[in-house]
């Protein structure tokens, strides 16, 4: 790609800094993937076992079609910047955090990574999947919980997406 030099600096490193589009995986695949993240992640939470290992068990385990590169940017994500995640989702909680059952703390911490971190989500999207999450892997009526808790967050990690819903 040839760059004019009327170019502003801020195009020319907006255009250096370009990453080429990623091929759009089936909603499918990346709901199987949320999935298995929230399962890792609590096992994670009770064993602190590698994340190496678990996912090298989960890849075992789980056949199908699963967006496997989401999966493992996610999950290492997460556990790699759980004090920053930590740090999202304490403040809009009405208890500690460690008093969360780990069901709860594995959809917050996927929610605030997907909403600090990919932005292609929509944070309408974030917040369905990890409330359905929580309907199946949680408490009963802990996803209520959720919900409110990452409405919140959505506010503060995605405040222009979220003013646009008024």
């Amino acid at each position: 790609m040839t760059q004019s030099s009327s170019e502003s600096p801020f195009q020319k490193a907006a255009a250096a800094s370009a990453v080429p589009a990623k091929e759009k995986v089936p909603v499918a695949q990346r709901r199987k993937a949320r999935r298995l993240i929230v399962q890792a992640l609590y096992q994670h939470l009770l064993s602190a076992a590698s994340t190496r290992e678990i996912e090298e068990q989960f890849r075992e385990e789980h056949t199908g079609k699963i967006d496997w590169d989401y999966f493992s940017e996610i999950f290492d994500g997460i556990v790699s910047r759980r004090e920053e995640l930590d740090g999202h989702i304490s403040p809009l909680l009405d208890r500690e955090a460690s008093a969360l059952d780990p069901i709860e703390q594995a959809v917050l911490y996927l929610g605030a990574y997907e909403f600090a971190n990919r932005i292609d989500v929509p944070y309408r999207v974030v917040i369905n999947e990890c409330v359905d999450l929580t309907k199946v892997f949680g408490a009963t009526d802990g996803h209520k919980y959720i919900n409110g808790v990452l409405d919140k967050m959505a506010l503060t990690l995605r405040p222009l997406e979220t003013q646009r819903r008024n």
